[in-house]
């Protein structure tokens, strides 16, 4: 097998029922759909039935794919997807802000020239410490790319519940990030 593979070769493959496509597919990417999926449902034994439900519909629906955007975009959008559904499917109650044990923050005498990787780090833990609501929602809009409407639809929240939750998330953001911006 091939160590790697253009979407075009992975999708044909897909569609002529090659097993090799799916293999390859799910050794490159299941771990970064189970953080993704993770980051929204922070739960491990249904994010793994979820990112393995969304790799069994690709192949199920293989012959009729019609992916217009990379792979990688379209696993993680089903991926997000199928765990808003199974939170809704389930009924689940995410929203629920449970106190978090405490955080140790990163002390704020880092260099102010802090590497890229280390920032966007930084900004990973604080945006996984969020509550809740908040973390589901700024993830969606911002990592995503779901509209507020997009986002209050799929959530069953109205949209000022979701313009609340991003502002409430950035103001979070920028009180803890202060120290490497300045």
């Amino acid at each position: 097998m091939h160590s790697t593979y253009t979407d075009d070769e992975v999708i044909e493959m897909l569609k002529l029922g090659k097993e090799e496509a799916m293999d390859f597919l799910f050794r490159k990417y299941y771990s970064d759909l189970c953080r993704a999926a993770y980051r929204i449902l922070p739960d491990a034994s249904f994010i793994e039935d979820v990112v393995q439900d969304v790799f069994y519909e690709l192949w199920r629906r293989r012959t009729s794919l019609n992916i217009t955007t990379s792979l990688i975009a379209y696993l993680r959008r089903s991926t997000v997807n199928k765990t808003l559904n199974f939170i809704r499917d389930k009924k689940l109650k995410i929203f629920v802000d449970e106190p978090k044990e405490e955080r140790h923050s990163v002390p704020p005498n880092v260099s102010k020239k802090m590497e890229a990787e280390e920032l966007r780090l930084v900004v990973d833990k604080i945006v996984d410490s969020l509550p809740n609501r908040c973390r589901i929602v700024f993830i969606l809009n911002r990592f995503e790319e779901m509209s507020y409407k997009e986002i209050s639809d799929c959530l069953g929240i109205s949209v000022k519940t979701v313009e609340h939750q991003i502002s409430k998330a950035l103001k979070i953001l920028r009180n803890q990030l202060k120290p490497y911006l300045e």
